[in-house]
């Protein structure tokens, strides 16, 4: 199956026009195809190179359409850094329709009715970053939408600088979040939200149709499917850094990639987002605002379920699930298998160590993956050493109830602690080439992402930390 033979259907527009707009891509000049996933195309049954699909660059530049497509921005609300913002909805993204369980949208195509005073593009840099991160957070096994190709072009984009337009074609099996939900409860038009709540279960939650009480139900799976995606952004070092309720995905996956970053040096209370001054957002604070989150959803489900209950859903599965998959990933990073009353201990030890210490988060994690009570390997890669060398005494000592041998250990290991992270150094190594035409590093940086635990000796280069005028910088917003 080519790409371009694909043929969509767009539920969605069952809805009245108080869900969207529709709305025609604005193509950019002189478009150019730059990177693609191939894996990515996989969940939409495309089995032919889509690099070589001739029509591709045209139909993500909206010159054309694939068979049944049609068009339209979609309208959501959201409490923006705490503060409820009555409508947003899809200011640069515009949604071509659905296959195989996955809705295409375009981001950076153009002026939408939501775009209040933006121009509705993209700019190369915040492109690049989105298509690189989908897939990497696919290959390290969180829940994403996925990026499936990115063209650039010579259109001139003003953000603080003038800058070139792109455009991302990205996935994902739902684009409704919990903003969505919001604009419905907040504009009075409970109807609406009950029509929009039976369209989540029949894409998202279709095991619940039918069923008694499905809308606790439903509300449910969406909490424990934040908790477990946010669990697995604490154990890789992943700050999302803009948590708004629009960000939010109803089904919990990771959307919208914005000023986000992967720890360099473990800091707990790192922020990403240069515009987040009060630190909502932060490394740490990424757990309650989620629960934060939830509860505002609650509200917004009030007229279908009642507010106590999923109050008291929400109390119940919330911290459980958080924790349960939180814990099982980072003793597994640990390599503790049996259970140890004084684990809990030495897991904050470690990490209050490795702060002490200065020592690149995922890096370490990947070293500990060999350690055989050489502590040199782990400690030349810190900038004190005496924190982490009396922590590291006494997991040496820990091991020793460990049942498994030490190579089954370590293999184990290797397949949790991930060699390769997408490291904002290297992703804006990666952009400064493509601003000078050479988008090689970018098809480098997509290789690991995808399969961030092999060892790819061709590209150990990119396996190394962040100068040290670069570590855990803040990010613009602007994209």
């Amino acid at each position: 199956m080519k790409f371009s033979n694909l043929k969509l259907t767009t539920p969605y527009l069952c809805h009245d026009s108080l869900f969207y707009d529709r709305v025609e891509p604005t193509p950019l000049e002189n478009p150019f195809l730059i990177a693609y996933s191939q894996s990515a195309a996989e969940l939409l049954g495309v089995d032919e190179d889509i690099g070589m699909d001739s029509a591709l660059v045209s139909i993500l530049n909206g010159e054309e359409k694939l068979e049944g497509s049609e068009s339209f921005a979609m309208c959501y609300a959201g409490h923006q850094f705490g503060h409820y913002v009555p409508r947003l909805g899809d200011g640069r993204a515009i949604n071509l329709g659905k296959v195989n369980g996955q809705n295409l949208q375009l981001k950076g195509s153009g002026v939408t009715l939501y775009s209040r005073l933006g121009d509705g593009r993209a700019v190369l840099r915040s492109s690049i970053r989105e298509f690189l991160m989908s897939e990497a957070m696919h290959g390290l096994g969180i829940e994403t939408s996925r990026a499936l190709a990115l063209i650039g072009s010579k259109t001139d984009v003003k953000r603080e600088r003038m800058e070139k337009g792109a455009i991302l074609l990205r996935l994902s099996p739902t684009w409704v979040r919990f903003g969505t939900f919001e604009y419905f409860y907040y504009a009075n038009e409970h109807e609406k939200l009950k029509e929009l709540a039976d369209y989540v279960i029949a894409e998202s939650f279709s095991q619940l149709q039918g069923s008694e009480d499905m809308y606790a139900k439903m509300y449910e799976q969406i909490v424990k499917n934040t908790a477990t995606t946010i669990a697995k952004w604490q154990s890789v070092g992943f700050n999302h850094g803009v948590m708004n309720t629009d960000n939010m995905s109803i089904d919990g996956r990771t959307i919208d990639y914005g000023p986000f970053a992967f720890l360099d040096d473990y800091q707990k209370y790192y922020v990403c987002n240069h515009t987040d001054r009060e630190g909502r957002y932060s490394f740490s604070s990424q757990p309650g605002i989620g629960h934060w989150n939830l509860k505002a959803l609650a509200v917004a489900l009030s007229p279908i379920l009642e507010y106590e209950r999923a109050e008291d859903i929400l109390d119940e599965l919330y911290g459980s699930t958080y924790e349960s998959v939180f814990s099982e990933i980072m003793y597994a990073k640990m390599g503790l298998e049996l259970e140890d009353e004084d684990d809990r201990g030495l897991y904050h030890w470690m990490l209050r160590a490795m702060e002490n210490a200065s020592i690149d988060y995922s890096m370490f994690f990947r070293e500990l993956s060999s350690f055989n009570g050489d502590k040199s390997a782990i400690l030349d890669r810190a900038v004190n050493r005496e924190p982490l060398s009396a922590w590291l005494d006494a997991y040496a000592k820990r091991l020793e109830i460990e049942s498994t041998s030490q190579q089954e250990r370590h293999q184990k290991m290797l397949q949790i602690n991930p060699k390769y992270v997408l490291k904002n150094f290297l992703l804006q190594e990666a952009i400064e080439k493509a601003q000078q035409d050479d988008f090689s590093m970018i098809k480098e940086l997509l290789v690991v992402a995808l399969s961030p635990f092999e060892e790819h000796p061709k590209l150990q280069h990119l396996y190394r930390s962040a100068p040290l005028q670069e570590k855990n910088k803040k990010l613009s917003c602007s994209s």
